[in-house]
């Protein structure tokens, strides 16, 4: 080999060590940033997930079964046609697609809210938009008692689950022989299901070591969301599901949507951005139906900044890397009414 061309190997050699190291130097500058602006990832390992979503080692497979079943059982709303899977679509992201959730009657939410996503809802430490519930097992039961959702009362809900002898033995057999069921434990088990619907995605891969996971466009928009300052609301695992002040610089410009204004204190329950390209209309009362244009909103409303196009679409670049690999989900088969089940209602 001529001293020409080994010369021009070693410095080949030499730019791609330099290059390689200022990745290396980029990827753990980013990771710092990550950790400082509290965004968490979605552990790697099952074991370390499991111990999140259920640290009181209460889940076992015959529970989540029956909670799937009840999750997608729609005799638990009074008209007989209306099940959580209504609003909460596990092929639509978890939401359902519309602007104000749709419920007894073909009615839409009163308030004009909007229907949030159940995927990663466990990391959530607020349920609700006004935060009244701070767990997947307490936020069941209202959607199945309230008269624009469901609208069943706990008396109709007990009456078509104990007239079946399928659910009971599975009751049963998830619980013991001698469990109570019991409105509380059938809401309890659907929310058990709800526990395992955790997405990760390629933003927790890199967070989680593997620097190659995402591209150096989708690194730079994770670095504008950070320095722009959406973490400050959007952060722990859920990237969301905190209560926080809203608005907060400049009024919603579809505040008057609806009458939704918050808790008493004015907080609203930020919205998770995981699978965030999935379940548009955004906002409470899903008044936005562009991404763009409701990161635009929030740069205003809640940073008081107007983002330029450029940045806003290398905010969404990170954002689409959010989209998370859904556990499969099979439609399980329904146990039959029998003839002291209660018939639907439409009244």
């Amino acid at each position: 080999m001529n001293k020409r061309i080994i010369g021009v190997s070693l410095l080949l050699s030499a730019f791609l060590f330099a290059n390689n190291s200022s990745t290396q130097n980029s990827d753990k500058e980013l990771l710092k940033q990550i950790e400082k602006a509290g965004m968490k990832s979605i552990p790697k390992e099952q074991s370390e997930i499991n111990k999140l979503i259920d640290p009181n080692n209460i889940i076992t497979d015959e529970k989540v079964t029956l909670g799937k079943q009840l999750y997608f059982e729609p005799r638990l709303s009074k008209s007989g046609i209306i099940s959580c899977n209504t609003c909460h679509n596990l092929g639509l992201g978890g939401a359902d697609g519309v602007a104000a959730a749709v419920g007894h009657k073909w009615t839409a939410n009163p308030h004009h809210l909007n229907s949030p996503t159940v995927y990663n809802a466990v990391f959530f430490d607020s349920q609700f938009w006004d935060g009244r519930s701070h767990n997947l097992e307490d936020q069941a039961q209202g959607p199945m008692q309230a008269e624009p959702e469901m609208a069943s009362p706990k008396e109709l809900v007990l009456e078509r689950i104990n007239s079946i002898p399928e659910y009971v033995a599975a009751f049963k057999n998830a619980y013991d022989e001698n469990v109570s069921i019991d409105f509380e434990t059938i809401t309890a088990t659907i929310g058990l299901f709800e526990r395992t619907l955790v997405t990760p995605s390629k933003y927790d891969d890199y967070v989680n070591g593997d620097t190659k996971a995402l591209s150096n466009a989708e690194k730079e928009g994770l670095k504008v969301f950070i320095d722009k300052g959406c973490a400050t609301c959007h952060n722990g695992i859920a990237l969301g599901g905190k209560m926080m002040p809203f608005p907060v610089v400049k009024p919603y410009k579809f505040a008057n949507l609806g009458d939704f204004k918050g808790d008493k204190n004015g907080m609203v329950k930020v919205p998770t951005l995981r699978n965030i390209t999935e379940t548009a209309p955004y906002f409470h009362n899903g008044a936005i139906w562009s991404l763009a244009d409701s990161i635009k909103e929030m740069g205003s409303t809640q940073l008081g900044q107007t983002l330029s196009d450029k940045d806003t679409d290398k905010i969404i670049t990170f954002l689409k890397t959010l989209k998370g690999r859904k556990p499969a989900i099979v439609y399980p088969q329904l146990p039959e009414s029998t003839a002291t089940t209660p018939k639907p209602d439409f009244q």
